[in-house]
């Protein structure tokens, strides 16, 4: 079949995922095959409005597959939501002559490449966040390698916060998101976990709960909690005041959401950008690429955003059997 687009360009926008480097390598590497130019968007939308562009070929991306970061850097853009940024972005397109655009990142990058389609360009969406929180998409690029490095920074802390019997209150990324919280609670054995869409109660969520595991023996008391849910350090100091205990607080940060992506993130940002390329080499737009029952698929646009995601409900159920035992 003739692909309907001839040359194509693709961005990282927002907050950087492992595996987003993968998924530039799939989308130029599928352009290639299918007889695509492809150009890579450097500084997210910011890049389409200056021009900020590289031709990408094979060799261009040789090697990246198994960086974490992205090689085409990542901004936000204020110039972008206006109408008037938004124009020159799509004037940038026709001047260079993309047909199409594939913007890897989250909501808002998402909400970007509306914008633009209402400028005339076709664009395809890929999520790549660390804090899985696209609601169309079961999963996110990046969120494995997120949680298994929350997951081995814990395990590092668990060691010697055993040791001196402590209590640890480790504060993870998410946003307004408690995903990445669960995921990596469940995968640690904490002894509460505190994600934005449950409201919690002190005493019952946390004081109970290191009550419960005191009293069954266990010396050493994790508390996670998503970035959503307020601050960890004023959490470690309100256990202080109600139990005596001191409490350590690691805020993780920004160590999420570096590193070797892992190969769930490396295979899934593969597919995604071979499917996205396939979507725009077929004359549709507006498009995300989504992860629903183990299958890459797409779905449009809008619709996907307007949908709501909540937390995995029996991994939330596991929770709270394994906290309050």
């Amino acid at each position: 079949m003739e692909p309907k687009v001839k040359r194509i360009g693709v961005l990282t926008s927002g907050g950087d995922a492992p595996g987003m480097n993968a998924a530039v390598r799939a989308v130029c590497r599928t352009a290639n095959y299918m007889g695509i130019d492809c150009v890579g968007i450097r500084r997210g939308w910011n890049g389409l409005i200056n021009g900020d562009i590289l031709p990408l070929d094979a060799h261009s991306v040789n090697g990246i597959i198994n960086r974490g970061g992205t090689m085409l850097y990542t901004a936000r853009s204020a110039e972008f939501m206006t109408e008037e940024g938004q124009k020159r972005a799509a004037q940038t397109c026709r001047f260079l002559g993309m047909e199409g655009v594939v913007a890897i990142g989250g909501d808002g990058t998402f909400r970007g490449c509306l914008d633009l389609s209402k400028q005339g360009i076709s664009v395809v969406g890929v999520p790549g966040t660390i804090d899985n929180d696209i609601a169309c998409s079961h999963y996110t690029i990046g969120f494995d390698t997120a949680c298994n490095t929350a997951m081995e920074a814990i395990d590092k802390l668990r060691d010697t916060m055993q040791s001196h019997e402590r209590c640890s209150v480790i504060e993870v990324m998410g946003r307004h998101a408690g995903h990445l919280a669960l995921y990596v609670g469940l995968a640690c054995g904490a002894t509460a976990v505190l994600v934005p869409e449950r409201p919690y109660d002190f005493e019952r969520d946390v004081l109970e709960k290191i009550r419960k595991a005191r009293l069954a023996g266990r010396t050493h008391f994790m508390i996670i909690v998503a970035e959503g849910v307020g601050s960890a350090i004023e959490l470690g100091e309100r256990i202080h005041e109600a139990t005596g205990i001191d409490p350590r607080v690691t805020v993780l940060g920004h160590v999420q959401r570096g590193g070797s992506p892992t190969a769930r993130d490396r295979v899934t940002a593969s597919r995604m950008g071979y499917l996205a390329v396939q979507v725009l080499a077929e004359g549709r737009t507006n498009r995300i690429i989504c992860s629903r029952d183990g299958a890459i698929t797409d779905i449009d646009m809008e619709e996907g955003l307007a949908m709501k995601k909540d937390l995995n409900a029996l991994s939330y159920a596991a929770m709270e059997a394994f906290t309050g035992a």
